[in-house]
């Protein structure tokens, strides 16, 4: 068995030391969440708390994001961790926690209650107790660590730019250039403190489908006399089915296409003239995602124009696959075995949620990761999703993703200077 290094061994010390902060951060972040693009007291406390830690920080990239710049002993290479910031329009109302949300606000043009169903409210406190304990230890390790605080992981309003895309046109990724960047996700369903990685592709795409079905309005009791949208559109649905279970070679990679919403008439006897349908497709390699959409167009089509309706469709490139480098990840597994335990670290399935980490992952070599949140005996498909307004935290695991955090980022540092030319 390996013995844990002096530094990993200090890392251990202030990750104990700070547990009772992060706990205190978490719940605070939990009780006033902040849509996306609208973090507001979220950025403050993010930007004032790393000011105090002697941190270069830049204020408002991408509308609300912060950025910190951390520099070691000496000079060397660059790297970078990311957390997430927003929450999500989802009811708390129903807990009984002493820290739930009671946060209300706007959410495309009406009021919503707002929660971190996600655990970005989980992300946001690791990542500052990281930061406090590499600037603690900064003597230890050479070069520089950026902080990438982010808005709108979840997507920005309707109308508006925002999340990984505009931190990256507004230079986070320049000056200085990171050479690798790590973020990780709590979940639900995976025991607590436990870490799931994968090389490669490690969680989907996502795209928007929008198909809009046009027949011919009639009375109900004559439909010969129109022409049904509703039934064109049934037909859609499943001919749509066909491609992932029919005509994509699924020992490639897994693929999704659902449809998820139906709009369409107003009473039993009018036959309307148009059916909307929306939905999502998820891939795990850019090539089928082309593929596929280009099936999905043409079903739709050809389904709708042999009963001689006609289908307008629509798709929105949403997040791209998240790749996880692999040698990267090769390289630093280890750093995850060093703050969970060999035992507690497993190379996770694939995920065909998606993520906009994935936009960084493809200017730079980059690791997304999974921390177990948890209890073992809810691990075994009783914990409510992410997302659920059920959605829960063992805030016990929190300190294994700070642990993971700094082993990446000074192991990283001290691989990529190894590396540099003499």
């Amino acid at each position: 068995m390996t013995q844990p290094t002096s530094l990993q061994l200090l890392i251990e010390q202030y990750c104990q030391q700070f547990t009772d902060e992060l706990v205190t951060l978490r719940r605070d972040f939990h009780q006033h969440p902040e849509l996306s693009n609208r973090e507001y007291r979220t950025a403050r406390i993010v930007a004032n708390y790393l000011e105090q830690l002697g941190l270069s920080v830049t204020r408002e990239v991408a509308h609300t994001g912060v950025v910190g710049v951390l520099q070691g002993s000496q000079p060397g290479p660059t790297i970078a961790l990311r957390a997430d910031m927003d929450a999500l329009p989802v009811s708390e109302s129903h807990s009984t926690l002493s820290f739930a949300s009671q946060v209300k606000s706007e959410y495309e043009g009406r009021q919503v209650d707002v929660m971190h169903a996600c655990g970005h409210d989980c992300h946001t406190a690791i990542l500052l107790i990281v930061a406090k304990i590499l600037s603690t230890l900064k003597e230890h390790w050479h070069g520089t660590i950026k902080f990438i605080f982010q808005p709108a992981e979840e997507g920005p309003p309707e109308g508006e730019e925002g999340g990984s895309e505009l931190m990256i046109a507004e230079g986070v990724l320049n000056d200085p250039a990171p050479q690798a960047i790590f973020g990780l996700h709590v979940i639900a369903g995976m025991q607590s403190g436990h870490i799931g990685y994968r090389s490669g592709a490690a969680m989907a795409s996502s795209d928007t489908l929008k198909i809009t079905i046009k027949g011919s309005q009639t009375h109900g009791a004559m439909p010969w006399l129109g022409i049904d949208p509703i039934v064109v559109a049934s037909q859609v649905i499943l001919g749509l089915q066909t491609i992932t279970s029919r005509q994509i070679d699924v020992t490639h990679e897994p693929a999704i296409v659902t449809i998820a919403c139906i709009q369409g008439g107003i009473r039993d006897n009018i036959i309307p003239d148009q059916v909307k349908l929306l939905g999502t497709i998820r891939t795990f390699d850019e090539n089928m995602r082309t593929d596929i959409a280009q099936r999905v167009t043409e079903t739709a089509k050809h389904i709708a124009m042999s009963a001689g309706a006609q289908a307008e469709v629509q798709i929105e490139r949403g997040y791209s696959v998240t790749v996880n480098d692999p040698q990267l990840t090769d390289e630093m597994v280890h750093s995850l075995e060093k703050a969970a335990g060999k035992d507690h670290v497993f190379i996770a399935p694939k995920l065909t949620g998606a993520e906009d980490f994935s936009k960084y992952q493809q200017h730079i070599p980059g690791l997304f990761f999974f921390l177990g949140i948890t209890p073992e005996e809810l691990s075994h498909g009783q914990a409510a999703p992410n997302h659920s307004p059920h959605f829960s935290v063992d805030e016990g695991a929190l300190p294994v993703g700070v642990k993971a955090l700094c082993q990446l980022a000074i192991d990283s540092l001290s691989l990529f200077s190894q590396k540099e030319p003499s």
